[in-house]
């Protein structure tokens, strides 16, 4: 029997009659000639909740676009109400009904209006993704109301007759906010992340549990995300960071309320080791006006002893992996004590704080018996955070370090050039390796460093490499040639304070020529692959733009960060693929979750069309598009070998 008869008696399983075959070969092709569905595309929202959750709710303006088509005529003021309920139905309901708007004639009106825009927004699905997007308590009423009867004569009255008893019975504020979240999860098909989910912002826990729940979703890791990732493999080095940066952005409390890690040993041992030492340098990151925010004393305590502990735990880590080639970062081993400075590339520089009650001059690395013992503490609470571990194994299940989707090449951070544009070479684990090979090489390690059995020698390396994404000179999450931690807190003069980007920030500028070889490098081959890559913020006020290389690469740093308002002058960028083309969307600053729904902002101020396609796309021409056509290519020789009596 040959591998395809075996194939087709397979399939004929699933399949068992011509009518069976018949009625799916009917499906998928209609679904291959519906439009392709709204990508929407987000990266570095760092922790800011309240903006992401904005921004994923009106999908880059997306349900704008809708609203305005569907209500066109009507004043804007209507069509902003109308907008800001979508977005917030049950928030924005409620105060409608305080300032008297809310009437009978207003629930009917509205759910009206509600149901065309339903009607816009799925479209280009078929009905039983509809119908498996609506809530199963309203799913037959909903139903009525969105799909046309051809077979009613007076459809008015018919419409009507529904409409106004949904409002006589009371469930007409159910039905409107069934209907808004209906829209919400319509105007996108499918969301992708493009890294840096974490740091920074209050709230990287709740964004991760808002996606664990997102209907269709994929993510390419950031290097603040791989950090975290190492951190809940119990990786030590990456322990250190993620709590240093909690610290350092006033964010303690995601790490001890959001995934239920306590952090009392860390403060009890900083306040005893650093009882009567000089924090002073240990104040949180300053405000986008470049303000320090004020520290309390047990976050400047716990703040310097982390990172102290942190130069210990990463010296061991670049000392068992030569490979890494990142000796220079080893600057304990050469502070100078009594003369209070550091040497630093051969250069002598003096020591802005030089109070390490911790360090032992003679061994600096060395860690003490209470460091080894909150150590252990802290990798037991990581490894079993049941919220950090449900979080952490979604980024590994939908994420990686690299994705090509519909033809276009998504990375957070890089591609690692030469100072000629070629592919820079990297020995990882004893193999060279550049380009998709180190992509993939490095993703194989970070799996490993998670799911490798304790205490083996591939868990320990893995984590090691989920240390090296976050910071080593030749990471593609990272992409510069060292993070000058200890530089920037302990020394004055600002070059030391440098981090050399990668040739490839330069060559993306104005070069299509390696933008396309990279294209060609991942098999981003398509008439209209672009490069989407997030990690470096937009600076518009000065003059920067997110396309590069003639439209090659989108720079679409979400900018959501708010230490970066100041220097970028705005809230970022973010990107949508529909049918018809590409748009950039500049947001501007988000002010607050309650402000949007009483004062009925928005944040899009500005949409920027990168390209029209030439034809409208359909289904047939995306990924999913190719395995449907060879799923019914399948069913046509199933359907063939049934006539001609083979099955």
């Amino acid at each position: 029997m040959s591998e395809k008869e075996r194939y087709l008696r397979l399939l004929a399983k699933q399949y068992p009659s011509i009518e069976a075959a018949t009625t799916e070969i009917i499906n998928l092709e209609s679904i291959l000639s519906l439009p392709k569905g709204t990508e929407h595309f987000l990266t570095d929202v760092h922790g800011e909740y309240e903006q992401f959750r904005h921004v994923l709710k009106n999908g880059s303006g997306t349900v704008k676009r809708k609203v305005d088509i569907v209500m066109e005529g009507e004043a804007p003021a209507y069509k902003r109400q109308l907008t800001t309920l979508i977005y917030y139905p049950k928030e924005k309901l409620e105060l409608l009904k305080m300032e008297g708007i809310v009437t009978d004639e207003w629930l009917n009106t509205t759910i009206r209006n509600l149901v065309e825009v339903v009607k816009r927004v799925s479209s280009k699905y078929t009905r039983s993704k509809v119908r498996k997007a609506i809530s199963a308590d309203y799913l037959y009423v909903i139903e009525e109301l969105i799909t046309e009867k051809a077979e009613i004569y007076d459809k008015e009255k018919y419409y009507d007759s529904i409409i106004n008893t949904i409002v006589r019975v009371g469930e007409a504020e159910d039905i409107i906010i069934v209907l808004c979240n209906l829209i919400q999860r319509m105007v996108v098909d499918h969301l992708h992340i493009v890294g840096d989910i974490y740091d920074r912002g209050p709230g990287p826990h709740k964004i991760m549990d808002t996606l664990c729940d997102y209907h269709s979703i994929d993510l390419v890791w950031g290097n603040h995300d791989v950090v975290w990732m190492g951190a809940a493999a119990g990786n030590p080095a990456c322990i250190a960071n993620v709590i240093r940066m909690s610290a350092r952005y006033g964010n303690l409390n995601v790490i001890e309320d959001g995934y239920g890690i306590n952090l009392l040993p860390l403060a009890t041992y900083a306040m005893e080791k650093y009882k009567k030492t000089d924090c002073s340098r240990f104040q949180l990151k300053e405000t986008p006006s470049g303000e320090f925010l004020h520290a309390s004393e047990i976050e400047s305590k716990m703040y310097k002893a982390i990172t102290m502990l942190q130069f210990k735990l990463e010296a061991q880590v670049i000392k068992r992996n030569p490979d890494f080639k990142m000796d220079d970062q080893l600057l304990l081993d050469k502070v100078d004590f009594d003369k209070k400075t550091v040497l630093i590339g051969g250069k002598e520089y003096p020591l802005l704080d030089c109070d390490f009650p911790t360090v032992d001059p003679k061994d600096p690395y060395k860690l003490t018996e209470d460091e080894e013992m909150l150590v252990r503490h802290l990798v037991k609470a990581f490894r079993h955070s049941a919220r950090l571990k449900k979080h952490v194994k979604f980024l590994f299940s939908k994420g990686s370090m690299y994705k090509v989707f519909n033809g276009n090449l998504m990375y957070h951070g890089c591609v690692p050039l030469n100072e000629d544009g070629s592919f820079a070479h990297s020995q990882v684990g004893g193999v060279d390796t550049y380009g998709l090979s180190m992509y993939e090489l490095l993703e194989s390690y970070a799996r490993k460093g998670y799911f490798a059995p304790d205490n083996s020698a591939e868990r320990t390396k893995g984590g090691d490499i989920l240390w090296y994404l976050w910071c080593g000179p030749l990471s593609p999450s990272y992409g510069r040639d060292k993070m000058t931690t200890f530089e920037r807190l302990f020394v004055a003069d600002k070059e030391t304070h440098k981090e050399k980007k990668d040739p490839y920030y330069r060559y993306i500028e104005n070069d299509t020529k390696v933008a396309e070889a990279i294209l060609k490098e991942f098999g981003a081959t398509g008439k209209y692959s672009v490069i989407i890559n997030g990690h470096v913020p937009v600076e518009i006020k000065n003059g920067q733009t997110p396309i590069r290389a003639e439209g090659k690469v989108l720079m679409i740093d979400g900018g959501f960060s708010k230490a970066y308002h100041e220097k970028t002058g705005m809230a970022g960028y973010t990107l949508a693929i529909d049918s018809h083309g590409m748009w950039l969307v500049q947001h501007e600053k988000f002010e607050s979750t309650a402000k949007a729904i009483e004062d009925e902002t928005d944040i899009v101020s500005d949409t920027l069309t990168v390209m029209n396609f030439e034809r409208r796309m359909y289904v047939r021409d995306t990924d999913n598009g190719k395995r449907l056509a060879k799923e019914s290519a399948d069913l046509e020789e199933l359907l063939e070998a049934y006539r001609s009596g083979k099955l």
